[in-house]
């Protein structure tokens, strides 16, 4: 069999400054992050516990977004940074609906 090697080549995002806006986004994005991560954790049967453990199916983590160590909630961060950056940098706008607006 032959050793196959990856070379990641994600969006380059390196250019792209969010506006105000979008910033306001960033935590928003990362709360919803969290959410989903969780929620697939909890669907395949993990639950909280002390310390991670995948035999038990046990992750320090299945908290709400607010009550995630510094560290986990900047990893999510991180995550919403380069979504909204690599939506930018493919083109594309994000614009926020006004309210009643559809």
């Amino acid at each position: 069999m032959s050793e196959r090697t990856y070379r990641p080549q994600p969006i380059d995002t390196s250019k792209v400054d969010l506006d105000e806006g979008l910033r306001g986004l960033v935590e928003r994005r990362a709360a919803n992050v969290h959410d989903h991560w969780a929620m697939k954790r909890i669907a395949d049967g993990w639950t909280h516990g002390p310390h991670r453990d995948d035999a038990a199916r046990k992750h320090p983590d299945l908290v709400p977004y607010d009550e995630l160590p510094e560290t986990e909630k900047e990893y999510d961060r991180r995550t919403a940074v380069e979504t909204l950056k690599a939506i930018v940098a493919l083109g594309y706008r994000i614009v926020r609906a006004q309210p009643g607006g559809g």
